[in-house]
């Protein structure tokens, strides 16, 4: 009954106090999103534990906030609490290759994470994410890490798909100039 209906739509039903809304919404872009927070904070644990306060906010909050775009919303929520998460740790986000990934789905699927096997190689390819410039970075890994698409991205970060196509362009075109060899992961091929 839940299934087919849009986030907006959910969101009106969670307004109403219907718990099978939010546990729709939940199970639509907990793994997503999940993923996406790994990125950024390098521990699965703390981007579940993270994901799920989002959601106990999501609920507790549902009579006061007013979402037009869901998805956008989770996703840049996400990234926020996650940025906290670092900044209170003062960790760096460094690594993917110390995110333990759990879900078998992820790990036999075609992602940059089966793609770049090797541990140096990811290191290498992490530390070169770390030196674009931060919008760059944050387009790159939203397209590449979380396989958004351009149009997806776009509305999460509320700019113009040209726009998103540019800056993927320019940190790809960047990405090819400091790594040597060829990575099929960068464009997506």
């Amino acid at each position: 009954m839940y299934l087919p209906l849009t986030d907006e739509a959910l969101m009106r039903l969670l307004k109403e106090n219907d718990h099978m809304a939010l546990e729709t919404l939940f199970n639509r872009h907990y793994k997503s999103l999940c993923q996406f927070c790994a990125v950024y904070t390098n521990n699965m644990e703390a981007a579940e534990e993270i994901i799920a306060d989002l959601f106990i906010k999501l609920w507790d909050n549902r009579d006061v906030v007013t979402i037009l775009n869901v998805k956008g919303y989770l996703f840049i929520s996400a990234k926020n609490l996650s940025l906290n998460f670092n900044h209170k740790k003062k960790a760096p986000v460094d690594f993917l290759e110390d995110i333990e990934i759990k879900q078998p789905v992820i790990r036999d699927g075609n992602t940059p994470f089966k793609i770049m096997s090797g541990r140096e190689s990811c290191t290498q390819i992490m530390n070169v994410i770390d030196t674009l410039p931060p919008c760059q970075r944050q387009v790159l890994l939203m397209s590449r890490i979380d396989n958004l698409g351009k149009h997806e991205i776009a509305k999460i970060l509320g700019i113009s798909v040209r726009t998103v196509e540019t800056t993927l362009y320019q940190a790809i075109k960047k990405m090819r100039t400091l790594l040597p060899g060829p990575h099929d992961f960068i464009t997506g091929t």
